[in-house]
């Protein structure tokens, strides 16, 4: 596999390039090749799944997040007091074999 040297790069961004390595457990090198394969590898290497974030969060983060999201799975009751109503609902009366026939006509 052939080897390619990178010149030119500036300390700021060199800084983030290592500390993201560092944060994700990998070399810079590693870093780097997954970015470009990220970028320009083949159309069939693009599984991507939420692994890098397994396990990411502290304990408070992740009871902050369940306070935060807890009312989404509450019901409200007033919503749901009455029956809905629908403009168009089909006429019970006329089965599926009554409006055959009337179409044969």
């Amino acid at each position: 596999m052939p080897n390619i040297s990178l010149r030119g790069i500036d300390d700021p961004t060199l800084g983030r390039i290592k500390a993201s390595a560092k944060r994700r457990k990998i070399s810079v090198n590693r870093l780097i090749i997954d970015t470009l394969r990220t970028q320009f590898g083949a159309a069939e290497d693009g599984f991507d799944d939420l692994d890098d974030l397994a396990g990411k969060w502290t304990d408070a983060q992740a009871r902050e997040f369940e306070a935060a999201v807890a009312p989404f799975g509450e019901i409200e009751p007033g919503l749901w007091a009455a029956e809905p109503r629908t403009p168009h609902a089909a006429d019970p009366s006329r089965s599926a074999s009554k409006l055959a026939k009337g179409k044969r006509r």
